[in-house]
C-alpha cells in the first residue's frame, strides 16, 4: 500500500464511497467530504458522510474512511488499478481497535460498573466529541454520577499515555483511570469549560494570562523525559509542502514563510507541544485543567506561547463577530509573555504555527477553503513582519 502522492479529486472520493457502499449493498445518493488530510512524503486520509439507500427502503447517513496509510492494513481494500487504498465505516477505524466498544452503551456499562461508578443498568450517554481518522477519538461517557471521557489510539501508545497522565498529575492533567490493550485510555472529567468557549461566548474572560505562564513553567519534567518533538520552526518547510500539495499555487507563498521561521531551536525543556485555547479548562477565572498531552515532550520553550499566540490569531481571524474579544485577549497574553520571551523570537514563532494551521480549512472542506488558505499565509506573513 503507497502510503504518498494521493490527492484524489471529489469525484475520485465519490466513486471510492459508491463502491464501499456497494460491496455493503447499498447504493450512495449524496456525501460531502469532512476531512481532507494530506502529509506529503507520508499518508493521505480522507472521511465523509455518505448517504446510502438500503434495500428495503431504509436510508442512513454513514461516516466513511479511507487513506493511504499502513496502519490501515486491515480494512477493506479497494483499488482503482494505480492505487490501493483502504476504507473503513465508523466506527470501524482499522488504526483505532477499541473505538466501536467505546461507542458501545453495553461495554461502556460494564466499564462504568468495574469502575465503581454505577451498576450494570446505570443510565449513561455516549457522545463522541472528537475524531480524527486513524489517530485518535475521545467519546464522553455521562452516567448519573460522573462524565468519563474514553479516548481511542493506536494500541501501542496507550500504555505510555496512561503512565504520563499518572505521573502528570500535578499539571492538572486528566487522571488515567485504567487503559485497554486495544487502545482505549480512560480518563477522569475534570471542572470547568475550554478557554475556547468563553472567547467565542457572551461572558468576560477574566482569565490571567500570569496563571498561563505559570502553567507552562509548571509542566512536569515527565514531560521532557519523553523524546524530544521538533519544534514548530523546525516543522516549517513541512507544513509548507502540505500547503504546495492541496493549493500549488500558494506553495511558493508558504515556502518563503518557512525559509524564514525555519530555526535550530531553544535548549529543549518540557513542552505540551499543542498547546491552545481548546486545551486550557477554566472556572470561575481559574485554569483547573490541561488536556490532551498525547503530544508532550522535550521541545522548544518558545513554541507553547507561540502556540496558543497563533491559534487566537487564526480563531480572531476566522470568527470576526468575536475578533475584538479574542484579540483582546491575545493582546494581554502577549504582554505578559513579553516578560518571560524574547518578542522577535516568539512573533517569528508564531508565525510558524499559523502557517501549519494555513490547511485546517482545506483538511476540514471549508467551502471557500482556498481563500482561506491565503488569508492565514497572509496572516503569517505579518507575524514575520513584524518580528
Amino acid at each position: 500500500m503507497s502510503e504518498s502522492g494521493w490527492v484524489p479529486a471529489e469525484a475520485d472520493l465519490a466513486r471510492l464511497w459508491a463502491g464501499a457502499a456497494d460491496v455493503a449493498g447499498g447504493t450512495v445518493t449524496g456525501c460531502r467530504t469532512t476531512q481532507f488530510d494530506v502529509q506529503p512524503g507520508a499518508a493521505t486520509t480522507v472521511a465523509a458522510q455518505v448517504d446510502i439507500a438500503w434495500p428495503g427502503g431504509e436510508h442512513t447517513t454513514e461516516t466513511f474512511g479511507a487513506t493511504t496509510s499502513a496502519h490501515a492494513a486491515a480494512a477493506l481494500r479497494m483499488s482503482d488499478g494505480a492505487r490501493e487504498v483502504g476504507v473503513w465505516s465508523f466506527p470501524h477505524d482499522p488504526a483505532l481497535p477499541g473505538l466501536p466498544a467505546a461507542l458501545d452503551p453495553h461495554r461502556m456499562r460494564r466499564l462504568v460498573a468495574a469502575l465503581g461508578l454505577g451498576d450494570d443498568d446505570v443510565r449513561l450517554r455516549v457522545r463522541v466529541r472528537a475524531y480524527r481518522p486513524c489517530r485518535r477519538a475521545v467519546v464522553e461517557v455521562r452516567t448519573p454520577r460522573t462524565s468519563l471521557f474514553v479516548k481511542a489510539v493506536r494500541p501501542h501508545r496507550v500504555e505510555a499515555l496512561h503512565r504520563l497522565h499518572r505521573a502528570a498529575g500535578r499539571a492538572r492533567v486528566p487522571d488515567s483511570i485504567g487503559w485497554t490493550d486495544d487502545g482505549l485510555l480512560v480518563l477522569a472529567g475534570l471542572p470547568g469549560r475550554p478557554l475556547r468557549h468563553l472567547l467565542l461566548g457572551g461572558g468576560p474572560i477574566g482569565v490571567d494570562p500570569a496563571d498561563i505562564v505559570a502553567a507552562l513553567h509548571a509542566l512536569p519534567p515527565e514531560f521532557g523525559e519523553r523524546p524530544a518533538r521538533p519544534g514548530w520552526g523546525q516543522r516549517a518547510r513541512h507544513y509548507a509542502d502540505v500547503v504546495a500539495a492541496v493549493l500549488p499555487e500558494a506553495g511558493p507563498a508558504a515556502h518563503v514563510i518557512a525559509d524564514a521561521v525555519m530555526c535550530t531551536g531553544e535548549p529543549a525543556i518540557p513542552v505540551h507541544g499543542d498547546f491552545y485555547d481548546s486545551q486550557l479548562l477554566v472556572r470561575d477565572a481559574e485554569l483547573t485543567g490541561l488536556l490532551d498531552i498525547d503530544t508532550a515532550g522535550a521541545g522548544d520553550r518558545y513554541d507553547d506561547p507561540a502556540c496558543l499566540l497563533g491559534h487566537l490569531a487564526v480563531l480572531a481571524q476566522v470568527r470576526p463577530e468575536r475578533s475584538a474579544v479574542v484579540d483582546g485577549f491575545a493582546a494581554r497574553c502577549f504582554a505578559e509573555f513579553a516578560r518571560h520571551w524574547d518578542l522577535g523570537v516568539l512573533r517569528t514563532r508564531v508565525a510558524a504555527v499559523v502557517l501549519s494551521l494555513a490547511t485546517g480549512p482545506h483538511r476540514v472542506r471549508e467551502p471557500q477553503w482556498r481563500t482561506a488558505t491565503w488569508q492565514r499565509l497572509e496572516l503569517a506573513r505579518r507575524w514575520l513582519t513584524a518580528a
